[in-house]
């Protein structure tokens, strides 16, 4: 690919999962958990294929064969379910990407922009991982006002140090998409990874490795690789999911063990190590306690007493926290040179009715 920008953040590509059986993965994604094709197989499938495609790791036939008759039918799939157009979409992208023969992804492509599928998406980010997935094979018009927008949004770090993880698993892949998973360097402001800082602060305090692993994925593809603690802890996280036969238990931990291990992957680390037992699996993971919690109620109770200055506000603080989260409060601190930023927007220290004179326009 002649386009392809190496970024300092994404460094030993396919070296950390040269113990991983590749192919083991694919079958257990592909056969072990979920009846194919239905739409939680899409999503699943979807992301471990990104997540090979977008490492560099190696794929040998046999991880490619459990998708062979997917593939194969994928044409006329599409059809019947226009509606997950980007998950067929990425699918065979990646699977051809990965070594699959065929040329189904140009085919698929050129359908989705007869049909104008796109148009149906009322979401930017939708919108754009569209625009993503067509270029991948086809001229593409790049749609400026689109892109206007994505960068518009975090432009205002401000809306990230107050949780919402609906905002910052946006801001992560709208990360994803403009910097192509890696294939081109995004050229985000400081703005921008100012705004990821200060998600991912929030992801740690609550100990989301989850949503902590894709930020941390997206400070990398955008040249600001995270603080070691944080990556440190979501390689813990990587290391603490376990696959396990499965015995009829609901919801499991497979996205965490995806996004853990693609950022452990990232950062040269063993990755996707796991053994994957015979027949139907789950995958098993225990989130941390963590301290966002306390932390928020400790200082809705301070009331008007309130600052915004952390070296006044800490010793308050820690003493009306339980050990564990004073640990995880002073380990987020040591980590990152912007917490006292992070912290004067995050206390949000009462201001009197009537300070101020802007006016809000609607």
């Amino acid at each position: 690919m002649s386009n392809v920008v190496t970024l300092s953040s994404v460094r030993a590509r396919g070296i950390a999962a040269k113990h991983a059986d590749i192919a083991a993965i694919s079958r257990m994604f592909a056969q072990q958990r979920r009846r194919a094709g239905d739409v939680f197989w899409l999503k699943e499938n979807a992301e471990w294929l990104g997540v090979l495609a977008s490492s560099n790791m190696p794929a040998s036939s046999g991880a490619l064969m459990p998708y062979a008759s997917f593939y194969d039918q994928l044409e006329e799939t599409i059809r019947f379910f226009p509606q997950y157009y980007r998950f067929f979409l990425s699918l065979a992208l990646d699977l051809e990407d990965l070594g699959m023969p065929g040329e189904t992804g140009l085919r698929l492509s050129h359908w989705v922009s007869r049909m104008r599928l796109v148009d149906g998406e009322l979401s930017d980010l939708q919108r754009a991982e569209a625009e993503r997935l067509i270029a991948r094979r086809m001229a593409v018009t790049r749609d400026e006002t689109l892109h206007a927008r994505l960068r518009g949004f975090f432009l205002r770090s401000e809306n990230f140090v107050l949780p919402n993880k609906k905002a910052s698993y946006e801001l992560a892949h709208i990360v994803f998409y403009l910097s192509d998973y890696g294939q081109r360097d995004p050229a985000l402001p400081l703005a921008a990874i100012e705004s990821l800082t200060f998600a991912s602060i929030l992801a740690y305090l609550d100990q989301d490795m989850d949503l902590l692993a894709e930020l941390c994925a997206a400070l990398r593809l955008a040249g600001s690789p995270a603080p070691v603690l944080w990556e440190d802890a979501v390689r813990t996280a990587a290391n603490a999911c376990q696959i396990v036969p499965h015995h009829g238990e609901g919801g499991d931990g497979y996205h965490i063990y995806l996004v853990a291990g693609w950022l452990s992957q990232m950062a040269g680390a063993p990755a996707f190590s796991q053994a994957v037992p015979q027949g139907p699996v789950s995958i098993r993971y225990a989130p941390p306690e963590g301290a966002l919690l306390g932390l928020s109620e400790t200082l809705f109770k301070m009331g008007d007493t309130r600052q915004s200055d952390w070296a006044r506000m800490r010793g308050r603080i820690m003493a009306s926290l339980a050990p564990s989260a004073q640990n995880i409060l002073a380990q987020a601190e040591a980590s990152c040179p912007r917490f006292d930023a992070f912290f004067a927007r995050f206390a949000r220290a009462p201001v009197k009715m009537g300070e101020g004179s802007a006016r809000v326009q609607l």
